[in-house]
């Protein structure tokens, strides 16, 4: 437990400080936010924010992460490594796609297709590799079975699972990356389910099969180090959010959501509850949905639109919410999404 503070505290302490000298380096180099002509009148008001604040996210969880563990002397676990791994990769493909809007000075930055392609080659690197290096116990970082609140019967061999790891980890950068449209709320979001993470992960340990062997203990490869984790990049987003709130300091950026999401979709992984990803992370969920529906629908009607403006919460924004309360009211539905989550968790365990 001590592990899970330190990493989490120290995350905060070099996010929050970490972020005004990078505001100070983006703005510098003039690294502003470009925003689009079609968008909401009041975003233009943004515009030259400095942008790629995933980058202290990022770092900051890293370090953190690895400062903890020399404190404690404790070793590194392979499902975080390889979860750390996939985050940067993530990053990296975001920070190529922000950079390439501010050195243009225009909005578009990777191509759809590019990005896509960026998202599917380091998710399924990292949904492969994870079948691989068992533990003593024969345990590896991603389990070949398919997992809902716990691994199922239902076995999907490593083809399967390296296509079921690239979906999840698209669908869930994308959906971190639509929901960041306004100040704080996807950092909001993903402190939430962060912390739901080291819950579960705590759990899990406390309830694993080399601990308590009873018929619903679980056989989960470093559960406590992936707490560790989740409580680190929990502790970033939080000290990030100091900046981001309303009126925003500095935006993450794809450099950011993409990375957030790709470590959201790998803690799920590893900890085998990937569909339990859907109700902790329902927010980015409906956020996603919102996007699917407008286009499905306004290519089935001939060009008419469900919401005045999707990502969904740009449609309440035209109907004259303000952009403070539209955040509040998003945050409580992203903190009953976790805690919905967490019961379906902890009911499955007490009903096994």
């Amino acid at each position: 437990m001590k592990l899970i503070l330190i990493a989490g505290a120290l995350a905060l302490v070099f996010s929050l400080f970490g972020t005004p000298a990078l505001i100070k380096v983006l703005a510098r180099r003039g690294y502003g936010q470009i925003i689009r002509d079609d968008g909401p009148v009041s975003h233009q008001t943004k515009r030259g924010t400095p942008t790629m604040g995933g980058i202290i996210i990022i770092l900051s969880a890293l370090f953190a992460y690895l400062i903890a563990h020399l404190i404690f002397g404790s070793a590194l676990s392979m499902s975080a490594i390889l979860i750390l791994g996939l985050v940067v990769a993530l990053g990296l493909v975001g920070f190529i796609d922000d950079y390439l809007k501010v050195s243009k000075q225009n909005s578009a930055g990777l191509s759809g297709k590019q990005k896509l392609f960026g998202q599917i080659l380091f998710a399924s690197i990292f949904g492969y590799l994870g079948t691989l290096f068992p533990d003593k116990d024969g345990l590896t970082p991603i389990s070949l079975q398919l997992s809902t609140v716990r691994d199922t019967s239902i076995t999907l061999g490593v083809t399967l699972v390296v296509i079921w790891i690239a979906l999840m980890v698209t669908a869930t950068s994308n959906g971190v990356n639509l929901t960041d449209g306004l100040d704080g709320l996807a950092s909001g979001a993903s402190v939430m389910t962060f912390l739901a993470f080291v819950l579960i992960g705590v759990w899990e340990f406390g309830q694993s099969c080399a601990v308590v062997a009873t018929e619903n203990c679980y056989n989960v490869r470093d559960p406590l180090d992936l707490a560790v984790l989740a409580a680190a990049f929990a502790g970033a987003c939080t000290g990030f959010l100091w900046w981001n709130a309303s009126p925003a300091k500095i935006f993450m950026g794809d450099t950011g959501s993409l990375a957030l999401g790709g470590a959201l979709a790998g803690l799920a992984a590893s900890l085998r509850v990937e569909l339990l990803l859907i109700p902790l992370g329902g927010l980015f969920v409906i956020i996603t949905l919102s996007v699917a529906l407008q286009v499905g629908y306004f290519k089935i009607t001939g060009g008419k639109r469900l919401f005045k403006m999707a990502p969904l919460q740009h449609h309440f924004e035209l109907m004259g919410w303000g952009e403070v309360t539209i955040v509040l009211r998003f945050w409580i539905i992203a903190g009953l999404s976790v805690a919905l989550g967490l019961g379906l968790f902890y009911t499955q365990w007490v009903a096994s």
